[in-house]
């Protein structure tokens, strides 16, 4: 095909804050995880399909399958729709305590 360009699993995008490896981060409406550590302004690859674990909103309990939205004020991933970005759905089941802080996640990529 000549008019192919690459899979897309991964793309360059502009760090919109200062991101360490790992890190998610939202472009517009693009959600991707950092691949390396940028300040803000810099270039950053970034995933945007894979399962990922990301800080989630601790006072949260996830069931496999819950749909997850990333809030860009609080930089952590939710199961609040209401003024979030959607980004996937949770793989594992995780609590709702204080200390329960990371979620796994399968980015659907398409945001």
């Amino acid at each position: 095909m000549k008019n192919y360009v690459q899979p897309g699993n991964t793309i360059t995008l502009t760090a919109p804050s200062d991101v360490a490896s790992g890190d998610g981060l939202l472009v517009g409406s693009i959600f991707g995880v950092a691949a390396g550590n940028a300040v803000n302004g810099e270039m950053v690859e970034a995933a945007l399909v894979g399962i990922f674990d990301l800080i989630k909103a601790a006072s949260q309990a996830w069931a496999v399958g819950d749909k997850v939205y990333w809030d860009n004020t609080a930089k952590v991933a939710t199961k609040t729709a209401s003024g979030n970005t959607a980004i996937g759905v949770a793989v594992d089941a995780v609590g709702g305590g204080a200390s329960d802080t990371i979620g796994r996640v399968r980015l659907n990529g398409s945001f």
